[in-house]
């Protein structure tokens, strides 16, 4: 995103190095210069006659990030920080290097201490809060973002990241606020609208929900998911005709889309038209994301060919990806009984009989469904 181009390693100061001899002197002047390169032979030059300075260390992971070599630098900061715990910025460093290749679980640990050290650091504060966010741990992440918008409140692609992040955390009157404050910043905001449409849907206002995902849809109709979102909350208020003309909306957009492949499949399924869901509901699940619906809706249509393997497969994959949704058990029963294998028809009986009344998920679980996959 835009928004992290700005942050970049920290230089490290010349009073951090042990040894302030000629060749110490000479890779800080290179390294003030940013002739990185030099700078990187300068320091192991340092580190071959004084392998214990930790600060020499350090600085050499600065010039090997500058040089966009991030697992060597990471590999220096780690040794920067066992032999010198205490040096400043490096866990920065260090964090930033991991974050640089993608290793955002790994980046997580060493920004919690550069955090807990300088909650004031901002640069540590939005890192933190991206890595929460790209690792599906949108709780955790608020409360950073939050920090780092609260310092930098035009910022709308950090305040967007940050009403995902509420919407996905279920903090919907969080999101409805940052919906606000984005409004603020950009009027005509489709994204927006989506977002304050799936917090209202989480908050169970489904008029307002539809409302919110109509305006988004009139603003900008070619908008990645607005047609399948609007589709999805007229699905679940049973209108299927209504969201069968938003789900082949969203698949003139993106004919891949996998939500809206499979959702509409399940109309066609409901509509008792088999024939028409089956190859939607085979490409919906052949490709990544796939909702549990398109497991369970294939085993229907198996069941009713008679292919009655492939139907246990597809209701046994759907109970494993939500084992407390009732459906798939009811159905797998069903056709347990109706092959004869009573033992386990009457086990997936008991489980279904066990669950709750089963319950459409917000939007906003379906929206961020592949993230977290």
């Amino acid at each position: 995103m835009r928004f992290m181009s700005g942050i970049c390693f920290l230089f490290l100061t010349a009073a951090m190095v042990d040894a302030q001899d000629t060749s110490t002197n000479h890779a800080l002047a290179l390294e003030q210069q940013g002739q990185w390169k030099q700078a990187e032979v300068a320091w192991r030059e340092v580190i071959q006659h004084v392998p214990a300075d930790g600060a020499a260390w350090a600085h050499l992971g600065v010039a090997l990030a500058h040089e966009e070599e991030y697992a060597q630098a990471a590999d220096a900061y780690r040794k920067a920080l066992a032999l010198k715990a205490n040096l400043p910025g490096v866990e920065l460093n260090l964090g930033l290097a991991l974050f640089k290749q993608a290793k955002l679980d790994e980046a997580i640990g060493p920004l919690k201490a550069a955090v807990a050290k300088s909650p004031d650091n901002m640069q540590a504060q939005v890192l933190l809060g991206m890595c929460y966010y790209g690792t599906a741990q949108y709780q955790q992440a608020v409360p950073h973002l939050k920090a780092a918008v609260g310092r930098t409140p035009d910022n709308l692609q950090l305040r967007t990241v940050l009403a995902q992040s509420c919407l996905w955390s279920a903090h919907y009157d969080c999101a409805l606020e940052q919906y606000k404050q984005i409004l603020v910043l950009a009027p005509e905001s489709a994204q927006a609208d989506m977002l304050a449409g799936e917090a209202l849907d989480g908050l169970n206002d489904p008029d307002g929900a539809i409302r919110q995902f109509e305006a988004a849809v009139k603003a900008s109709p070619n908008e990645s998911n607005v047609h399948f979102g609007l589709g999805y909350l007229l699905w679940k208020q049973r209108s299927f005709d209504a969201a069968e003309t938003q789900f082949k909306l969203e698949l003139a957009n993106d004919p891949n889309h996998t939500q809206a492949l499979a959702y509409l499949a399940d109309i066609e399924i409901k509509q008792n038209d088999n024939a028409a869901a089956q190859p939607l509901l085979e490409k919906a699940a052949g490709q990544p994301g796939a909702p549990r619906i398109a497991f369970v809706d294939l085993g229907i249509v198996f069941a009713d060919q008679g292919h009655e393997e492939d139907a246990i497969a597809a209701f046994q994959r759907a109970i494993q990806m939500d084992p407390l949704q009732v459906d798939a058990h009811w159905r797998l029963a069903r056709l347990y009984a109706s092959m004869g294998r009573q033992q386990e028809a009457k086990a997936e009986f008991s489980k279904a009989n066990d669950l709750h009344k089963q319950q459409d998920e917000p939007l906003a679980t379906r929206l961020a469904a592949p993230r977290a996959n």
